[in-house]
């Protein structure tokens, strides 16, 4: 029977799309079937608009495609687009879906709760009013600290605010306040999230030896957007490629060509060895085979 029913699908997609998947026409033998409009709508959403009024009006038909593509909320009948669950299924995997929703559900205060709780990027698609609503941006920036961007001024001055921000999706720091891009604890959480974070800091603490250490430590990479004079620290380098060797990718040339850096950048990830300075290049090659011959011999005395 599914067999049947799956082939009887197939031509009606035949009919419906053209050889290259484009829509082309929705017959009205077809319109009221919720199988074809379903399978139909898994290719383009466009479909749902040719479909029967009763079709866009079915609440439960409608939460079963309204999360297949951005704009399938569109083509529904307008007293679902003002139904809290539908457009929360909508927005679950499409915060831009909002876009096609009713007014009247993106005013209310209860609603917006719910959707930013869901998805913090949902606050790009309600009313503005709720960017100056501290519970509201609380929620939206703990889900998706990418919604910083569009909260009133006074909340990328908010360190409460912007920590929750930065913990959750670490450029966010590029939206806080400049203060607050000097700040170690928010530097220190957006890197641990996101060493890219570390691009967006104040120049004051990319030049700092100390929490550049720190930063390193926790994402050798950080070293990339360190202020170029601490790229030429062995301090710094050192506790940067014992985190990720891949790091001295980032270092000073002169550093690629130090034989301690270089062994320590590899031992830690072979791979590094593509950064190091060609000059020592053979040599260290020659220095992992040396360890890797002595290895093999202590486990084979083990076993033997």
């Amino acid at each position: 029977m599914k067999n049947e029913n799956w082939k009887k699908i197939s031509k009606a997609l035949e009919v419906i799309f053209d050889d290259e998947g484009r829509f082309r026409k929705l017959p009205d033998k077809f319109k009221k079937d919720k199988e074809i409009i379903n399978a139909a709508i898994r290719r383009d959403s466009v479909v749902l608009k040719f479909a029967d009024e009763s079709l866009k009006k079915d609440k439960t038909f409608i939460l079963k495609v309204v999360g297949l593509w951005s704009d399938v909320l569109k083509y529904v009948d307008i007293s679902l687009r003002k139904d809290l669950s539908v457009v929360l299924k909508a927005a679950k995997n499409w915060s831009s879906a909002l876009e096609f929703a009713d007014q009247s559900l993106k005013k209310d205060r209860s609603s917006v709760l719910e959707l930013v709780k869901q998805g913090g990027f949902s606050l790009f698609y309600v009313d503005k009013i709720f960017r100056k609503d501290r519970l509201i941006v609380k929620e939206a920036v703990t889900n998706d600290g990418g919604a910083l961007e569009v909260v009133d001024e006074s909340f990328k001055k908010d360190k409460s605010i912007v920590n929750l921000a930065v913990k959750s999706y670490g450029t966010a720091l590029q939206c806080a306040h400049s203060k607050l891009k000097k700040d170690k604890l928010i530097v220190l959480e957006a890197v641990k999230s996101d060493y890219e974070a570390l691009k967006y800091a104040d120049k004051s603490l990319k030049k700092n030896k100390s929490f550049a250490i720190k930063l390193v430590k926790f994402w050798g990479s950080a070293l990339e957007h360190v202020d170029k004079s601490l790229k030429k620290d062995k301090t710094v380098v050192t506790q940067a490629v014992k985190q990720n060797g891949n790091a001295l990718e980032f270092a000073d040339l002169s550093l690629k060509k130090d034989e301690s850096i270089a062994l320590m950048a590899v031992k830690q990830d072979r791979g590094a060895l593509r950064f190091v300075h060609q000059s020592i290049k053979k040599h260290i090659e020659e220095k992992m085979l040396s360890i890797f011959e002595k290895r093999l011999i202590i486990n084979r005395k083990k076993f033997n």
